[in-house]
């Protein structure tokens, strides 16, 4: 029996292939998803970095809200940039709807615009911050890095999120992707 983990990054919008080489680096098996044929053989979710108010419209289109709620009671999702965006309680700049798994606010674009894009180095490793957001309430979730004093990476149980992209930086696996390979197994286990 195969007990590789398979770990499945939603593919209906934004930087779903750079995780690839991420994940199986860290030893597990990459998936793009986007059913829930799809959904039913993986272990755990990534939300991608993209645009959170067309992946929105793109699940709903597809009815998917339901059925990715549901699955993501039951697995370990990360959110990444607009995946982040995507977890969140509250979503500010403008206000959108989101899955609330997160007991956290974050505000959409809080860096600036594309010009204001830049790489900072978090936990001895480059990412890059692309009009991304900011956490501006953290509500007792476990704050595992920050930048320019503001929490940037977050965990709470089987969910985390970022608001930056670790997976455009080629020196894999990114200290992110393998946390959240072992937050999976570990999940597994418990």
């Amino acid at each position: 029996m195969n007990n590789k983990l398979h770990i499945g990054v939603l593919a209906l919008q934004g930087a779903v292939q750079p995780h690839k080489a991420h994940i199986e680096a860290a030893g597990a098996g990459f998936c793009a998803v986007k059913t829930l044929s799809d959904f039913k053989k993986i272990d755990a979710f990534i939300l991608p970095g993209g645009e959170s108010t067309t992946m929105l419209k793109l699940i709903d289109r597809f009815d998917l809200w339901d059925i990715l709620a549901e699955q993501f009671k039951k697995k370990p999702v990360w959110g990444i940039c607009a995946g982040a965006i995507l977890m969140a309680k509250e979503v500010l700049n403008p206000t959108q709807k989101s899955f609330g798994l997160l007991p956290v606010t974050i505000e959409r674009n809080a860096y600036g615009r594309q010009l204001e894009s830049h790489i900072a180095t978090i936990k001895g490793y480059d990412v890059s911050f692309i009009r991304a957001p900011i956490i501006t309430n953290t509500n007792n979730v476990s704050i595992v890095a920050e930048h320019k004093g503001n929490p940037v990476w977050v965990e709470q149980g089987q969910y985390m999120a970022t608001t930056f992209h670790p997976e455009l930086t080629f020196n894999t696996p990114s200290p992110m992707h393998q946390h959240f390979i072992n937050k999976v197994k570990n999940f597994k286990i418990s």
